[in-house]
């Protein structure tokens, strides 16, 4: 069975400034007007973050434009959404948040067989000679791609 992904969204931003070290499929609560502005990919999730409140998992910052043909039953942009994940994943990640400098963040937004999921990162921020690296270590990669082209 081949599953039918679509990408919407995707955060370039996060595996550079943090270090991720696991990831979860999960799944979103939305309304009808909210999954239609998906769609038209009207999202962004680069200021998102996702918490752990009393035992439930919420997407703060998941910024869902207005459907434009939604007339009074749009959505509001910013809200809260709850997330779909099994219990026993909760209460891994309930410890592991409490820890100092872990957090969630949303690193893709795709759809799989119609149905909008997010995948989700525990990370932990990355300190400025780590992004240097990162940086070097791309510069190298790309430089060595260039000189394997030209000597071909």
């Amino acid at each position: 069975m081949s599953d039918n992904i679509v990408d919407i969204v995707r955060n370039k931003k996060a595996r550079f400034e943090y270090e991720i070290l696991d990831t979860f499929e999960v799944g979103i609560v939305l309304k009808g007007t909210e999954v239609k502005s998906i769609r038209q990919k009207k999202v962004s999730i680069q200021e998102a973050y996702a918490k752990i409140t009393n035992g439930e998992v919420f997407i703060v910052g998941l910024n869902i434009s207005v459907y434009e043909m939604g007339n009074r039953f749009n959505h509001e942009p910013l809200r809260e959404r709850k997330l779909l994940m099994h219990r026993h994943e909760i209460k891994r990640l309930t410890g592991k948040l409490h820890e100092r400098g872990y957090t969630l963040i949303p690193l893709l937004l795709y759809l799989k067989n119609g149905k909008v999921k997010l995948e989700l990162g525990l990370a932990r921020g990355k300190t400025t000679y780590d992004k240097k690296r990162t940086i070097q270590e791309r510069d190298l990669k790309r430089d060595m791609q260039r000189d394997i082209k030209k000597y071909m």
